[in-house]
């Protein structure tokens, strides 16, 4: 029979560079989530370094497998961690990375690959870009699909998630009201966008974003759970606060009978017309005209 996974997520605001004060913030977390029998925790985008942390970049990498890090999954038990932190990958190259732990073991990675440099974003400045999109197997029901942040503002990319078969979609986030612009509701931006792929692709969806004030920027919680229909299960306030929720799969597949987006999506189009508009894209514009 399809089981129910029970998601937390936990918003808070990260000390900026401090490692050692980031993880007892984390350890606080778990115990909490521990609490409401979790089957996930999800911390925002960052969690580890804040989201100015990378301003020290060298003081506040770490790799993926580091015994700190393993040793908050040991604490967990069974509950499954997604945290975010700066990862230093091979050859020297940094990532905005949010690593899946499970029982003191990395069991999945994501690197962003959308990096933001307009408003008051500045990423490319720090970072390497992930170059893959792909999902992590929970059990025979629940597959993870995980993008940070700004991935999702590229749709491209949360449809290539859904399309390898995630049936659940996790967002940690660093949103603050003035990142982009007065013209721009963060808040509201992402209450929609969030809506729009759950409702889309019929699959439950937590958003993690961070709170309170960090330098320029003043972030505003708003973290979320959402059901395959986009119907919210829980939402945060504006300060620290544990959420959580139960999803049931059963509601994963009625969604998809009744709107099979995955099963719709036609893979050898989009292939096709990728690679035409890449060439034709390659072509100077007066030639183009001509066609």
């Amino acid at each position: 029979m399809p089981r129910s996974l029970i998601i937390a997520a936990a918003q808070f605001a990260s000390a900026i560079g401090d490692l050692e004060a980031n993880f007892t913030e984390h350890h606080k977390w778990i115990d909490a989530a521990k609490a409401q029998k979790a089957d996930l925790l999800v911390f925002p985008e960052l969690s580890m370094v804040g989201h100015y942390g990378a301003e020290n970049l060298l003081d506040v990498t770490m790799n993926s497998r580091d015994a700190r890090l393993l040793e908050l999954s040991r604490a967990a038990g069974d509950t499954i961690l997604i945290v975010g932190f700066v990862e230093e990958g091979p050859g020297a190259q940094f990532y905005n990375a949010a690593g899946v732990y499970k029982n003191g073991k990395l069991v999945y990675i994501h690197r962003k690959i959308n990096l933001p440099s307009y408003g008051k974003l500045i990423e490319t400045k720090y970072y390497a870009q992930g170059r893959f999109v792909d999902t992590h197997e929970i059990d025979a029901d629940w597959r993870l699909g995980l993008l940070i942040c700004a991935d999702l503002w590229n749709p491209a990319l949360t449809h290539l998630a859904f399309l390898h078969g995630a049936t659940l979609l996790v967002a940690p986030i660093s949103s603050g009201v003035e990142a982009v612009g007065d013209a721009f509701d963060n808040p509201a931006g992402w209450g929609t966008t969030m809506h729009f792929y759950s409702m889309m692709y019929g699959a439950p969806s937590v958003m993690v974003n961070r709170v309170g004030p960090e330098l320029d920027l003043n972030f505003w919680g708003g973290s979320r759970i959402l059901d395959p229909f986009g119907h919210p299960l829980a939402i945060a306030g504006q300060g620290p606060e544990l959420i959580a929720a139960e999803v049931d799969y059963g509601e994963v597949r009625r969604a998809r009978a009744l709107l099979p987006t995955v099963r719709d999506s036609n893979i050898a189009l989009v292939e096709r017309e990728t690679n035409r508009l890449i060439e034709r894209l390659g072509v100077p514009d007066i030639i183009r005209d001509e066609d």
